[in-house]
């Protein structure tokens, strides 16, 4: 008997893990069962014409669609580069794109006749992204073959009207080698705009003018001396000019070192740090589904002369160049940022939408008031020193910088930005690779995106 009682125990203890192991399984097939159906090693039953689903841009045109035998691009070479992280490679490879995100979409997939359908054909839907191709190739030839990222978006409604990264390469013609000579596409199948980190340079003075305007009363008021250079705890921190005597909002526009290597120190590690979380440092963010890389700064248990140099938009900084447009939009915004996103809309064969891009907000970042004298210090950085002729009538506000990244190499030229003018709410961010200066590298592709952006959808 005793025998017996412990065979029903050990039957008892598998039903109940068999019948576990069932409801597990079901559940992930509801959840997950698009997912495995159209996972890249069963691309001989979900790959290419079975992406019957086009990726379409906010004008309708045609991206990525099938012609039953195989995926097909862009009948335009640069814009099929333009847009190659935003849409996606035949091979899969580049996680954040529409074509990889949305694959069980554009394959038709459903928990009952999984890829196929009762009249024995396919039904993919179609994806709409809020980008313009356009705008994109106009990025992409301003970029010039160097590598980088450029951003641009609506800080209304959150529509990324422009998203490039660069390396790229032709999805319809992709190089024989490949995957043979990794070393010489380095990078290629990384979204820039969504996964690079760069150091920011002059650009990260935003957010220490920031921690400035919070924390030092008597700002608008301070002089500010720059002879060149700095002893600060014995080492020396060094300008691009001598600048003289110079108030708050002149030391933002000649860009100086000694200055905001000075405020850095005043302010201090524990409220430089502090203001950088607050702005998103750290943090990473979705977008449609896509976490971004986090945004590095980190000073604690830093010398006075590295706190300087941090302040500066040196030491160990990294910025993400999403984050950065996140920012553009909530000083846009008036402190609160509208979150930046690409998928507008994915409707089916049959013409029901499923998902659905809609405007939303994060928290704010930033005190209505800082927002408002950062936007004026900005707007002043475009009138009174770059010159109003890089953005032409946008009532630009921008902050170029100038990364050193060191190892013999040019430093990676940033520029950021937006339109104080309603009618034109745009926000922008690029970075240039080697790129040298901010305002000479960066500064002329933005200002290229900009003004079509602003004659194709300005008021």
């Amino acid at each position: 008997m005793k025998t017996t009682g412990n065979r029903s125990l050990i039957l008892y203890v598998l039903s109940i893990a068999f019948a576990a192991g069932l409801l597990f399984f079901l559940g992930e097939y509801l959840l997950q069962g698009g997912q495995w159906a159209v996972q890249p090693f069963n691309r001989h039953i979900s790959g290419g014409a079975s992406m019957t689903g086009q990726i379409v841009d906010r004008t309708g045109m045609v991206l990525s669609s099938s012609n039953g035998k195989e995926r097909v691009y862009n009948d335009d070479a640069s814009i099929r580069k333009a847009t190659l992280h935003a849409v996606g490679d035949d091979a899969g490879y580049i996680s954040s794109s529409a074509q990889y995100r949305y694959r069980s979409e554009l394959t038709g997939y459903n928990l009952f006749t999984g890829l196929g359908s009762p009249f024995g054909n396919r039904l993919g839907s179609d994806v709409t992204l809020t980008l313009d191709a356009e705008l994109c190739k106009t990025a992409y030839t301003a970029l010039n073959g160097r590598k980088g990222a450029v951003l641009l978006c609506n800080y209304k409604t959150g529509e990324i009207l422009c998203m490039v990264s660069t390396p790229s390469f032709d999805p319809a013609n992709p190089p024989e080698d490949l995957l043979d000579n990794p070393e010489n596409y380095e990078g290629v199948y990384l979204n820039n705009a969504l996964s690079g980190l760069y150091t920011p340079g002059s650009t990260f003075k935003i957010i220490t003018s920031a921690a400035a305007i919070e924390n030092i009363p008597d700002l608008d008021s301070r002089r500010f001396q720059c002879s060149g250079s700095k002893i600060i705890n014995g080492n020396k921190i060094t300008c691009t000019a001598v600048h003289g005597d110079q108030s708050f909002q002149d030391a933002l526009g000649h860009s100086c070192n000694i200055a905001f290597g000075e405020l850095a120190v005043e302010i201090g590690e524990e409220a430089m740090m502090k203001m950088a979380e607050e702005m998103g440092f750290g943090k990473s963010y979705s977008v449609d589904g896509v976490s971004t890389a986090k945004s590095v700064y980190n000073v604690k248990g830093a010398s006075e002369d590295a706190l300087a140099w941090s302040g500066i938009g040196q030491y160990t900084d990294q910025v993400n160049p999403y984050h950065m447009l996140r920012i553009m939009c909530a000083i846009a915004g008036n402190g609160t940022p509208v979150e930046p996103y690409t998928t507008k809309e994915v409707k089916t064969s049959f013409g029901m939408t499923t998902s659905q891009g809609k405007t939303s907000y994060g928290e704010a970042l930033l005190s209505v008031s800082t927002a408002s004298k950062l936007k004026e210090a900005m707007r002043s950085n475009v009138r009174d020193y770059y010159g109003e002729g890089l953005f032409p009538g946008m009532q630009a506000c921008a902050k170029t910088g100038t990364g050193e990244v060191g190892e013999g190499k040019q430093p990676t030229g940033w520029i950021v930005g937006f339109s104080a003018d309603e009618d034109t709410p745009f926000a922008f961010v690029a970075v240039v690779e080697e790129g040298g200066y901010g305002v000479s590298s960066a500064g002329p592709v933005a200002s290229a995106v900009m003004q079509q952006a602003v004659q194709k959808y300005g008021k």
